[in-house]
């Protein structure tokens, strides 16, 4: 049987508590990455329903540099990079898909990628597909990064440095320290690329990240992803113009690629003009989380000071036995295995999200005090 590794290679990620099956969705939502409550707004519906009233397409019909490029994709982009500060933005299906070809295709042979340990699986992904060395560095140490480029120098790298990381980590809800990376990239001529995934939309004035300042920089590309907090579908990457006319060259990713929904880019648009609108949503989660941090605290939950709260459990089957009784309990709580995090650090985590309020937040208290 030709798929008999593959099965094995199954039975042997049950047999350590990793092997992992799509469950639907059920209980209260501290699963999601729906920060601002959006994706179900009537905002977003209503945006959607007026572009298909004026004939925007459900589909593309093709890529972008066939004719599946759409006005409502141009008039994203340039919306987006207006509201973001950058020169120019790009749009791409997924984050994954344009963090993917971002790696892929940017870094050249003869430069260096140092990346932050904890970067995404899709950067990962787009630099094996790439060109250039590949080196990490220790979590949020910018000593580090200038470290492994003095090294890569010493050895003979004459290329370009391109320093990668996240500036809110998914699992750890942490920080990079981006005033400090980017003097990094300014001292040694390099390029920062800044993941926002996790930031888009919750920090930032309008909601506009921890790269806000930072995008209109030469030296700066970042990934703003538009299913998190913008409660949509795509990314958008925002940086120099000579960025995105390489992507649009070079890319295979975006060149190959059927372009994403027009009525996506519609609910994009819509969604960044709640950022600007609706300040109050950001306050209402800043309030959650300040609150969820004292709730939670009695059951071991670290502080993070973002809407991403971690209960490390360390042990795989401990963490998904936790998972199972929470959701039992009608939680929507997931536990997280290597390799999405470091071997030994298999947790709870906790999202924050407007769909919740306080009440929620003490009943889950309650639950992980007895199941913890």
């Amino acid at each position: 049987m030709p798929l008999m590794p593959h099965l094995a290679d199954l039975a042997e990620l049950a047999a350590r508590d990793r092997r992992r099956a799509l469950m639907p969705r059920a209980g209260i939502d501290f699963s999601s990455n729906d920060y601002l409550g959006l994706a179900g707004s009537a905002r977003l519906r209503d945006a959607v329903a007026a572009a298909l009233a004026r004939g925007v397409p459900v589909g593309s019909g093709g890529s972008r540099l066939l004719r599946g490029n759409d006005d409502e994709h141009e008039a994203l982009e340039a919306e987006a990079a207006a509201f973001f500060g950058s020169e120019a933005a790009l749009f791409f299906a997924s984050g994954y898909a344009a963090n993917t070809a971002l790696f892929a295709t940017l870094p050249q042979r003869g430069d260096l990628v140092v990346y932050d340990a904890l970067i995404h699986a899709s950067a990962h992904e787009g630099m094996r597909l790439g060109r250039a060395s590949c080196v990490a560095a220790a979590h949020n140490d910018a000593d580090a990064v200038a470290d492994a480029i003095r090294d890569w120098r010493r050895a003979g790298g004459t290329g370009t440095p391109w320093i990668a990381v996240e500036s809110l980590y998914s699992m750890d809800g942490d920080r990079a320290p981006l005033a400090d990376l980017l003097a990094v990239a300014d001292a040694h001529d390099g390029m920062l690329l800044i993941d926002e995934a996790h930031a888009t939309g919750v920090f930032g004035p309008d909601g506009r990240g921890f790269a806000a300042g930072l995008d209109g920089g030469a030296n700066v590309i970042s990934l703003r992803t538009c299913g998190k907090a913008l409660g949509a579908e795509g990314a958008l990457l925002c940086g120099p113009a000579a960025m995105r006319e390489f992507l649009i060259n070079r890319g295979r990713g975006f060149i190959f690629s059927t372009a994403p929904s027009p009525l996506m880019a519609s609910a994009v648009r819509e969604a960044l003009r709640i950022l600007a609108e609706e300040p109050e949503r950001r306050a209402r989660l800043a309030g959650l989380v300040t609150y969820a941090e004292q709730a939670l605290s009695r059951c071991g939950v670290s502080a993070s000071g973002s809407q991403i709260l971690p209960l490390v459990l360390g042990d795989d089957s401990a963490t998904m036995r936790a998972a199972a009784a929470v959701q039992a309990a009608g939680f929507d709580v997931r536990g997280i295995r290597p390799p999405t995090v470091p071997a030994g650090t298999s947790r709870l985590r906790i999202s924050l999200t407007l769909n919740i309020g306080e009440a929620e937040i003490d009943a889950l208290a309650t639950i992980l005090e007895r199941v913890v």
